[in-house]
């Protein structure tokens, strides 16, 4: 996609995009046989529902069919949410990923994977797990040092005391009942 043709999707898609509370994170345009498929990934601070993705599809398939941002050519539209391994690039997407556990490649060749506790303009507060029966430590990382930075997927992640604590006090509820 040249970059004339994407600027131009930008500026009309954005404010469709902004209106429903979202940023829009990428437009995309590849080839696939005779068409083209159109990518656009939007995201907020909350996540995005299927519904309101299938509900901006319709909106901006109407602002698409009104101009002639596409062209005359065949296309396919997809409006979807980041993936979960999506690279962490904008001060926005570490916000987002405040409590997660993210895989960081530094500029000094390092690689840190850690827990993102806080975000401010400067950099990220971190609690690095700790390594064989070692508690887990806080680190201050500057943005300047990150080279790439990816969420990483946890399949099961232990509670900490308060939500074991919350856990039990509905189970002794459940019983008394």
């Amino acid at each position: 996609m040249s970059t004339t043709q994407s600027e131009r999707l930008r500026e009309l898609l954005e404010p469709l995009v902004s209106s429903q509370a979202l940023d829009l994170e990428e437009i995309t345009v590849t080839p696939a046989g005779k068409r083209r498929v159109l990518r656009i990934v939007v995201d907020s601070d909350e996540g995005v529902l299927l519904d309101t993705c299938a509900e901006l599809s319709r909106e901006i398939s109407d602002r698409l069919d009104a101009s002639d941002a596409m062209g005359s050519g065949e296309y396919v539209l997809e409006v979807t949410s980041p993936g979960a391994d999506r690279p962490l690039t904008e001060h926005r997407h570490y916000v987002r990923a405040v409590g997660r556990l993210v895989k960081f490649q530094l500029h000094d060749g390092g690689e840190l994977v850690a827990r993102v506790l806080t975000v401010d303009d400067d950099g990220l507060d971190l609690e690095v797990p700790g390594v064989k029966g070692r508690r887990p430590t806080s680190r201050r990382l500057d943005f300047d040092a990150v080279a790439k930075a990816r969420v990483e997927i946890e399949f099961s992640r232990k509670h900490d005391q308060n939500d074991t604590n919350d856990q039990n006090d509905e189970n002794e509820e459940a019983e008394e009942a």
